[in-house]
């Protein structure tokens, strides 16, 4: 098929989706109105057609990417013939309009998927889930057909294109943009049975545990979106660090925090009847601040390696932000009558207590980084100068916050609901705290001195000495019960409260990212030296010697490499080759670093410049502890999974859930 006819195939279907998005938010509405069912039913199987359609579209552009179809505007913008394969395929997401795209194409899918999910139940919320769904995917529609159609032809076929950016070609490109918009356009499902409770005031938790997994899998995603993009930056962007806010990684952190207070607070309106409100605002709020995320990476008002330039479509994103914000006051002031508290806080000193606290921390923490993200657009707006906000604002105030939040961790752990005496606290936190105090101790004598240090370590101490000891609990408890040994136990044990033990494995890892965190921020050590051919320099433990420059051409660049053959104490460990790729076509360098990990800390080299004598510049850079961060993040992604699998338990709990609807329906 000819470029025309593919770009006519491909815009067609896109207007086709954009006309029945519209078309099933008039009949889902007039199915409600007129009590006229088939027209729900009309509605719902426009959902089925628009995530066909859109999936069509989707096929076509990325089929004229691997084919290098040069006459599509946006395949000359971001291919070339020489580009490997892997890019190629992303560049799908790599571009303004094919990310938009993306992005309405998995929200179709995950509409049609909630629609076959709950084909026969929740059908009293599913006309208003159906109809904020199809507004929300011609929302994203009407940006791709009017402002941003991928499907737009050249008037000539260039005989090459220009070729992905060149920091975007590498593996991470394949996988971290796709986590990110599984978790952004996720978190869309949970909102819309939220805002079809208040709709309909059928305001108890069932809501809730509908749409738990999707919430729960949206923030997985979420997760690695945030993990692939850290380590990326670590082993790309060569500047020795693994975050450095920059305002879009901070627009995929900002609703990850709030979406993480809303997974916490739900748990206490399902056990204890409390927080109906706050839940429906936090929900809400993830929802917005994911759509803010996405504008703030294409309106083009901040600037960033991960950002498109193109600022018209501002207006269309706070006029979308703006209407659904309004919509949910408006139906959240309608309901307040009806989402009163089953319950009421009896004591600070109790497990809902702390995880309130805990949603403000979070919450918090979202605002000051949504904050010092803003600040410079909002600074050259009233002043006309853009004050630039750095690391050191957010480090300084988000710093103690995060702190605050797992040591909270270790608490909610061991404290009870409604009230806990002083007695209990004093039982149920003496041992930790005893590990703790000893684990602080031992380091201040193995010369580790400075208070924030020694602080975080013994916080990470003492929550993980919490969880260990509520996993020995249930151990010790199935042993005696059961006759079990420790093994099948423990096995047993998180098999049969999933959502539980899991929760304490996502701890467990994020204790041991606390670790990483610490010790490669507040302990990392750099040098810069200048090796000429041949040259030895040592840096604390390691000899470094350097062997000369080698330069290896590829399909789209050349590698520009310094071979480096390093000891430890004496003790060869390698060659170690960092680089630098030169894009041709782009006529732009990347760097890529070299690491040497191991449990203690990394040995990480960059390449910084070279002359034409042959002496390299190499910046030598000791990150300790910083393995521990990925291995943090492999536990957590293991307990997350775990708590997202099906629950024995819930089918005990849905049955209160029932009755209390059939109450209030009564």
């Amino acid at each position: 098929m000819a470029p025309t006819q593919l770009a006519d195939v491909g815009a067609v279907a896109l207007v086709a989706s954009l006309a029945i998005s519209i078309y099933v938010v008039i009949a889902a509405l007039y199915s409600v109105r007129a009590k006229k069912p088939q027209f729900l039913a009309s509605a719902e199987n426009g959902i089925y057609l628009i995530a066909g359609l859109t999936t069509l579209a989707a096929a076509i552009l990325e089929y004229a990417l691997i084919t290098n179809q040069f006459r599509f505007e946006y395949v000359a913008t971001h291919t070339s013939s020489d580009q490997p394969l892997l890019y190629t395929i992303s560049a799908l997401w790599g571009g303004q309009e094919g990310s938009l795209l993306f992005w309405a194409w998995l929200l179709a899918i995950f509409a049609a998927i909630v629609l076959i999910q709950n084909r026969a139940q929740n059908r009293e919320l599913i006309p208003a889930v159906t109809i904020f769904l199809a507004f929300t995917e011609g929302f994203f529609l009407l940006l791709v057909v009017l402002l941003a159609s991928p499907f737009k032809l050249l008037e000539f076929t260039p005989a090459e294109g220009k070729g992905l950016n060149p920091l975007l070609q590498n593996p991470g490109m394949f996988i971290h943009p796709i986590t990110l918009y599984l978790g952004y356009v996720g978190f869309t499902i949970p909102f819309a049975f939220a805002l079809g409770a208040l709709a309909t005031g059928r305001l108890n938790d069932m809501w809730i545990r509908t749409t738990r997994r999707w919430a729960l899998w949206s923030w997985l995603f979420l997760s690695l979106g945030l993990l692939f993009g850290m380590r990326w930056a670590y082993v790309v962007l060569g500047w020795g660090g693994y975050w450095g806010w920059d305002p879009v990684e901070n627009s995929a952190l900002i609703p990850w925090l709030t979406a993480t207070a809303y997974l916490h607070s739900v748990m206490i309106q399902e056990k204890r009847g409390m927080l109906k409100i706050w839940n429906h605002v936090l929900i809400m709020l993830t929802f917005i601040l994911s759509i803010l995320g996405t504008f703030l990476t294409r309106s083009g008002i901040v600037q960033s390696v991960h950002a498109f330039g193109v600022g018209q479509m501002g207006p269309f994103f706070l006029a979308f932000i703006g209407l659904v914000v309004l919509g949910f006051l408006y139906l959240l002031y309608a309901r307040l009558g009806d989402l009163r508290e089953e319950n009421e806080l009896h004591s600070l000193l109790s497990r809902e207590a702390t995880f309130l606290l805990n949603n403000l921390l979070f919450v918090g923490a979202a605002f000051a980084t949504l904050w010092g993200t803003i600040f410079p657009m909002i600074s050259e707006l009233v002043t006309g100068n853009q004050i630039s906000v750095a690391a050191p604002f957010f480090n300084q105030v988000n710093g103690p916050i995060f702190l605050a939040l797992i040591l909270l961790m270790g608490i909610c752990t061991l404290i009870g609901w409604r009230r806990a005496s002083p007695e209990k606290l004093a039982h149920n936190f003496g041992k930790p705290f005893i590990a703790a105090l000893g684990i602080v101790i031992a380091l201040f004598f193995l010369s580790i001195r400075d208070l924030a240090g020694l602080i975080a370590f013994g916080i990470a101490a003492f929550v993980m000495g919490s969880l260990l000891i509520e996993y020995y609990r249930g151990i010790r408890a199935r042993v005696r019960q059961y006759n079990e040994n420790a093994l099948v136990a423990l096995l047993n044990l998180v098999q049969k409260n999933r959502r539980r033990y899991g929760g304490y494995v996502v701890h467990i890892g994020i204790v041991l990212a606390v670790i990483g965190i610490t010790g490669s921020t507040l302990y990392q050590r750099e040098q810069q030296y200048n090796f000429k051919p041949g040259e030895t320099i040592s840096f604390e433990q390691y000899t470094l010697t350097f062997e000369g420059l080698q330069m290896t051409p590829a399909a789209n660049r050349d590698i520009i490499a310094a071979r480096l053959k390093v000891t430890e104490n004496g003790n060869p460990i390698g060659t170690l080759t960092p680089s630098k790729d030169y894009y041709r076509a782009a006529d732009q360098n990347t760097t890529e670093v070299a690491i040497r990990s191991t449990l203690r800390e990394d040995l990480y080299l960059i390449l910084a410049g070279w002359t034409n004598d042959g002496t390299a510049t190499i910046k030598i850079v000791i990150n300790p502890l910083v393995t521990w961060l990925w291995i943090g993040f492999g536990v957590f992604i293991c307990g997350t999974i775990i708590a997202a699998l099906p629950d024995p338990r819930e089918a005990i709990v849905r049955a209160p859930s029932r009755v209390r609807e059939a109450a209030s329906a009564a």
